[in-house]
């Protein structure tokens, strides 16, 4: 038995011959490839040293093509899809590594092989979701000049914006059709308010209903000063394992929603409850009279 990183570990029922347990295979102990294996089973996501029995098979991330003779070329390999049920967008690490690895301007190749992985494993931790064990996320870190707290995401609690600048970055504005688009049904942006302590900027979970945003509150709330007074209501999205995002600003009037049919609808068509809990009854409306946005990407994009 034979096996690269990335690999599916297939235990078979003796009674059946159908699968009963699969994991991948994160951790290789010898370099032909031979057993023992580590394995991160998909039922409990832990991660065992495995000697495979009689009863277990290795279904490849990769086929190989037979060379004349029965042999394998090795340069024939050819990435093959896995069945997973997973979507094939690329997870959070994968991006982190695609965009470490580009930062220091290498190739798939260069970068597995100074990590001591096989270049279809990195092309599929960057083209899919995926879980790799720790001590392939360490290789790659050292491979890409870079922490891994960076690669894992374990920066995520920091305010965002301390990843990388782009190479060549793009900041171009958006037409108020982009920033109606980017603002639409909801999320959490932040509005500005007037409090006896000075101005503030509150977060808070909006929808868009007819053009305008709307917010609850409860009615002694900071968020609630915003009522009867024009307010700038900003949403954005940072990427920093991509180094790029984009902001949106609307500028209106914020009134309070007063009639009891217009709250019942809202009431209706909320997409998420305040996060903060109950008790916020207070609907305030903003329609927005302008509307602006930027967003900065690579300049190739």
């Amino acid at each position: 038995m034979h096996a690269q990183l990335g690999d599916l570990l297939i235990v078979e029922s003796p009674a059946t011959g159908t699968a009963r347990r699969d994991g991948e295979i994160v951790g290789l102990h010898h370099d032909d490839g031979t057993p023992p294996y580590d394995v991160r089973w998909s039922d409990t996501g832990q991660v065992t040293l495995v000697f495979p029995g009689p009863d277990a098979h290795v279904q490849h991330l990769h086929t190989e093509a037979a060379a004349p003779g029965g042999t394998t070329d090795p340069s024939t390999r050819a990435t093959a899809t896995r069945p997973r049920s997973a979507a094939t967008k690329p997870g959070d690490v994968g991006r982190r590594v695609a965009a470490a690895r580009r930062r220091q301007g290498l190739s798939r190749e260069e970068t597995a092989r100074r990590a001591h992985m096989a270049p279809e494993y990195l092309a599929y931790l960057e083209e899919h979701p995926s879980d790799p064990s720790l001590a392939t996320l360490l290789r790659l870190a050292d491979a890409l000049g870079t922490r891994l707290v960076e690669l894992r995401g374990g920066d995520q609690d920091l305010p965002p914006g301390q990843g990388h600048a782009l190479l060549h970055p793009s900041l171009r504005e958006l037409s108020p059709e982009e920033c109606r688009t980017l603002l639409s049904t909801h999320g959490v942006g932040r509005v500005s308010v007037t409090t006896p302590d000075g101005p503030a900027v509150l977060p808070v979970n909006y929808d868009v209903v007819d053009d305008a945003l709307v917010f609850r509150t409860s009615p002694d709330a900071a968020p609630a000063a915003a009522v009867g007074t024009e307010v700038a209501f900003e949403v954005d999205h940072i990427d920093d394992a991509m180094s790029q995002g984009w902001s949106v600003l609307a500028v209106g009037r914020a009134e309070a929603v007063r009639d009891p049919d217009e709250v019942r609808r809202l009431d209706t068509r909320a997409h998420t409850d305040p996060w903060p809990g109950e008790g916020r009854t207070l609907w305030v409306m903003i329609r927005p009279v302008r509307v602006t946005g930027r967003r900065i990407t690579p300049a190739d994009r």
